[in-house]
């Protein structure tokens, strides 16, 4: 792609992101959204491949029905109370369809279903940006108005979300659709909290980020797309392999890495509100999510391919060295001793 359309596209991401985070009034709102989902759409269609077209469309088609339920939740609220501040959702049925709204353009479920099926037709790159840096500006909204929002909608989405998130992921072999469901799953942890604690979903979002970006960019630098490729790994890069490895781990949950930080803290305040079959319920659905992670760690470390040719071993890559990942893979996996200082 043309250096100075990437760019321009790449900036137009961020202002979108940065208008609906700055608003207080549901179309500048809008607005951000839009503009983010009219950027994306370009970089989503630079592969020149069906599969990247109907991704394309797929994720317009989405997004396009979520911000016009969104603006007509928002019209609707203006014609009941006469305001479009954003803080200020009282009626029923606005909230409960600002509620949906959010759900799909976050990939939530019961409006999952598109999230697998755009992923797999994109670059790695535009995965990336897909399953970060497009979930700030509708997670930041959800947060805004968690007080207002319907409470058992979200629970019951957050609770099919865990679940369909670790169920789809069991039978999958490609790993942009295995980190689909993964993303599935952790908004569903998201989205239970944010009820009852913002500051809690706040946390597991950046958490999420930081082991989602770190994963997305060793897969990058491996140039694996599916489970086989990744049983090589540790021929060509065996550093980046057990990176990879405990950044998996992270992604499920196990202690003593980051990822187990957030689900504990979770279910400690789920625990605290005397909700403790549904914490329970929550608990288990991690399990799921836990073994196609421990899969993957599996392939990566303890499996080795037949090798039926006469070649010598895949030789070991040269990489450009960059700081970005190194560190990411840290914070991904290490950032439980901070755990006390939070809870202060």
């Amino acid at each position: 792609m043309n250096p100075y359309a990437l760019s321009m596209l790449m900036s137009s991401l961020a202002m979108g992101t940065i208008i609906t985070l700055s608003s207080s009034h549901w179309f500048l709102a809008w607005m951000g959204l839009e503009i983010n989902t009219l950027a994306i759409i370009p970089l989503m269609t630079k592969m020149h491949h069906p599969r990247a077209t109907e991704s394309a469309t797929k994720y317009f088609l989405t997004q396009a029905t979520a911000s016009a339920l969104l603006l007509f939740s928002a019209a609707m609220n203006a014609w009941v109370t006469g305001e479009w501040t954003i803080m200020n959702m009282n009626s029923y049925t606005p909230t409960t369809i600002l509620t949906i709204a959010l759900a799909i353009k976050l990939g939530i479920a019961p409006f999952h279903l598109w999230l697998p099926d755009v992923l797999q037709g994109l670059d790695m790159m535009t995965c990336l940006i897909l399953s970060t840096w497009q979930k700030l500006a509708p997670m930041a909204l959800l947060i805004l108005t968690n007080y207002q929002l319907n409470a058992n909608l979200l629970t019951l989405m957050a609770l099919a979300s865990a679940i369909i998130g670790g169920w789809g992921a069991l039978n999958q072999t490609q790993m942009r659709k295995i980190m689909a469901y993964s993303s599935i799953a952790h908004l569903g942890w998201m989205t239970l909290v944010v009820s009852f604690a913002p500051g809690l979903a706040l946390l597991n979002l950046t958490i999420y980020l930081m082991m989602t970006s770190s994963m997305f960019m060793m897969l990058m630098t491996l140039n694996a797309t599916n489970m086989n490729k990744l049983s090589i790994s540790w021929l060509k890069t065996p550093t980046l392999a057990a990176s990879m490895m405990a950044g998996l781990l992270s992604l499920g949950g196990l202690p003593p890495l980051s990822g187990f930080l957030p689900k504990w803290l979770i279910l400690q305040e789920m625990t605290k509100h005397h909700l403790g079959v549904l914490s329970t319920v929550m608990a288990l659905s991690a399990l799921l999510s836990l073994f196609f992670y421990l899969r993957l760690s599996y392939m990566i470390s303890m499996t080795s391919p037949p090798n039926i040719s006469n070649a010598n071993l895949t030789w070991r890559k040269k990489n450009n060295p960059s700081l970005i990942n190194p560190i990411l893979v840290v914070l991904s996996t290490m950032l439980m001793p901070i755990t006390p200082m939070l809870l202060m």
